[in-house]
């Protein structure tokens, strides 16, 4: 249940309203807008059922959420897209992330240069890989601790916020030492546990997209993050499984516009992975840009061909810059800016 607090409610008014939901045993998220405050009741319908708060001071009126996903919902924010803050980025709205980076952390060498040269072409994060999932157990699997120590550096130099996977809940200590945001890949989409892990610890999650997941149990997936606490998360389309057999994966931008009528979360699109070649991430990722993304988040390496893994479809550093300034037209378009520092 949305409960809408009055225009002129009192705080006192919302914290009482807040310990009655709390004490019926519902989970009480409060959502502060420019003009109204907003709680979500989240819990057992016998438990909210008995809340009975209409005509309770500061009360407006009593929404249901007919959804099963409670607080991904465009309805507990009367839809009003959200805008995550991350490092002085500001991600959603008007506003379009360039995340890009290397698939993975390979030597000091790649990982700064890299870093060095996405930041002068304007990107927002720098992406890279310290643990990689990868289909075969005897694949390069990434340097681990030594990874994050490198993309602490990268950081460091260039001041750009660092987005990295998490695999294990074994590793999220270290990983929270250096992430600025938690890639969940889309093989641990469904992966509950770290789901509610990353929820508990509160940093910013980019969850991609399952090979074969509904955008319904994406948007559930994400409420395991939500539901703990953590409000920042953002959904990633990366490419689904088709019967299609002239390229790795379908990217469903039709997914772009769709979440943004379901959720208030902000959608980011990977076309690397989707596309698996480099001659395809560039009219993808215009597309998505054009068509409202709130980002993209693109691999790029200084020498493809001699990268460790998925060389075949990481952008060629060198020709980056112009990359980036077709995507700022594309997402003009849509009536988004990159993102600045705040």
């Amino acid at each position: 249940m949305m409960i809408v607090m009055k225009q002129d409610a009192t705080q006192e008014q919302i914290e009482a309203v807040v310990a009655r939901v709390e004490g019926a045993g519902a989970r009480a998220h409060r959502i502060n807008g420019e003009e109204l405050t907003v709680i979500g009741a989240v819990g057992d319908r016998e438990h909210i059922q008995r809340l009975e708060l209409e005509g309770a001071a500061g009360v407006d009126r009593l929404v249901p959420i007919l959804k099963p996903y409670k607080l991904a919902s465009s309805q507990i924010r009367h839809a009003e897209p959200s805008v995550l803050d991350i490092g002085g980025r500001k991600i959603g709205g008007s506003n379009f992330a360039l995340i890009a980076g290397p698939c993975t952390v390979e030597s000091r060498e790649q990982t700064l240069g890299t870093a060095r040269i996405v930041k002068d072409a304007g990107a927002t994060l720098f992406r890279g890989g310290a643990y990689k999932p990868r289909t075969s157990p005897y694949a390069f699997s990434g340097l681990g601790q030594e990874g994050l120590r490198l993309l602490a550096e990268a950081k460091e130099e260039t001041g750009l916020p660092i987005v990295t996977e998490l695999m294990d809940v074994r590793d999220l200590e270290p990983v929270l030492e250096v992430a600025d945001v938690i890639q969940v890949g889309a093989r641990n989409m469904q992966n509950y546990t770290l789901l509610t892990e990353l929820g508990r610890a509160g940093r910013p999650v980019l969850l991609k997209r399952g090979l074969s997941a509904t955008l319904e149990e994406l948007l559930m997936a994400s409420e395991y993050i939500l539901k703990e606490g953590n409000e920042s998360v953002m959904l990633c389309e990366r490419g689904i499984r088709t019967f299609e057999t002239a390229y790795r994966f379908t990217l469903d931008l039709m997914a772009v516009p769709v979440l943004k009528g379901l959720t208030h979360l902000p959608i980011i699109v990977d076309p690397s992975h989707a596309a698996g070649r480099r001659d395809l991430v560039t009219p993808l990722s215009l597309a998505a840009a054009a068509v409202g993304a709130d980002g993209i988040i693109v691999e790029v390496h200084p020498d493809p061909d001699e990268a460790i893994c998925d060389g075949p479809q990481q952008l060629v550093a060198d020709e980056f810059a112009e990359y980036a300034a077709r995507v700022e037209q594309a997402a003009a378009v849509a009536g988004k800016a990159f993102s600045a520092v705040a």
